[in-house]
């Protein structure tokens, strides 16, 4: 199921952001797919806070993978931007993270779309009109009922 939302402001990236984390289970992986600038961090930071994590949430650019485990369930945010080979990420345990008991956010995903699983929440997010805009086109697994009105 494929839908679009329109973020006009930061407040309703935030009120996505905790919705979306409201619908996920461990074992989910969100795939963050949009131009340098577009929110991708902006928009983890709000599912972050959706899930009760407190830390500061930073991108993962040169560490690939920062771990967060205070919250409900684990989150693990990826930056896969500075992923060359996509076996740099198995290196890593890139497996474990996906089939654990957490949830994977996954900026710059399509660079790693071939590995990604097939149940993967796709967020696409494009510039809007304004300075603010944001459209966010989603793309969630068939098999799931989801409750997102943003």
């Amino acid at each position: 199921m494929k839908r679009q939302w329109i973020m006009k402001h930061e407040e309703d990236t935030k009120s996505f952001g905790q919705q979306l984390a409201n619908n996920l289970k461990p074992g989910d992986v969100v795939a963050l797919i949009g131009d340098l600038g577009t929110g991708k961090t902006a928009l983890t930071k709000a599912v972050a806070t959706g899930l009760g994590v407190t830390e500061m949430i930073t991108s993962p650019t040169f560490t690939i993978v920062c771990e967060y485990h205070e919250g409900r369930m684990p989150l693990y945010h990826f930056d896969v931007y500075r992923v060359y080979d996509p076996d740099e990420l198995f290196e890593i345990g890139f497996e474990e993270y996906l089939f654990g008991q957490g949830v994977c956010l996954i900026e710059w995903a399509d660079l790693v779309e071939d590995i990604l699983p097939p149940s993967a929440i796709r967020v696409e997010i494009t510039y809007g009109e304004g300075a603010t805009e944001r459209i966010y086109e989603v793309t969630l697994p068939d098999d799931r009922e989801w409750a997102l009105d943003a």
